[in-house]
């Protein structure tokens, strides 16, 4: 077996393809290790491929015309993002920063398409992506607009847990609440509060460097 049975990124898209399928596609991947703070690519760069992440944590982000860093999304080990910016854009938008150690999986764009043309099962799995995703920004705008700053730890915290964008998450989460501040856009002193009222409601408990969802049910309340 190749790369993608060695990993746990390995989504439902690779399941049932033929063996000269996976062959080909597995031609086409790559794996990247990219230390924390490192980048996987910038603004402007060429988009030459999807990403998967295999082990790590990594952060999408811009930065506003005033400088301010702006998160859009985090992405945990298991997760497969980009596919917006390869089926549409020739450079990327934004940039994507490893939050800690990160390997990534890499897809040539080449390889991505003929998927896209091959595989009825990948289709679906980027749809899927695609309306998740478009579900996750709009939710994002509205809450940026309306939640208070501990009220958006919760919910950046829920969004980790998706099962269809991030289907190999871990109960317990490899996260310092310097790292949750950095996805809720608040600071480690407002996150720190609000995993503490997460814990005094009995949804999570909290180590150094971990957080571990002991309700999934009262943390997806926070989704709206």
């Amino acid at each position: 077996m190749g790369l993608l049975s060695e990993l746990p990124v390995t989504a439902a898209w690779a399941e049932g393809l033929p063996r000269d399928a996976l062959e080909r596609v597995e031609s086409g991947l790559s794996l990247r290790e990219v230390a924390a703070g490192g980048a996987l690519c910038h603004i402007g760069d060429p988009v030459e491929h999807w990403f998967g992440i295999a082990s790590g944590l990594v952060k999408l982000s811009v930065v506003s015309a005033e400088g301010k860093p702006l998160t859009l999304a985090g992405v945990p080990s298991g997760g497969w993002f980009g596919e917006g910016a390869v089926l549409r854009d020739k450079l990327w938008r934004y940039s994507v920063v490893a939050m800690r150690d990160t390997t990534a999986v890499l897809m040539r764009r080449a390889t991505f398409f003929w998927l896209l043309e091959n595989s009825l099962p990948f289709n679906r799995f980027i749809i899927d992506q695609l309306n998740e995703r478009l579900a996750q920004f709009v939710g994002s705008l509205e809450a940026a607009r309306i939640l208070t700053a501990k009220e958006r730890v919760p919910r950046s915290l829920a969004l980790l847990y998706n099962p269809r964008l991030y289907p190999g998450i871990d109960r317990r989460l490899h996260l310092s609440q310097e790292e949750l501040g950095y996805l809720a856009g608040v600071s480690r002193q407002v996150a720190n509060q609000s995993l503490q009222q997460l814990k005094a409601q009995g949804i999570v408990s909290i180590e150094y460097g971990k957080v571990t969802v002991l309700d999934f049910d009262a943390l997806r309340q926070f989704l709206g």
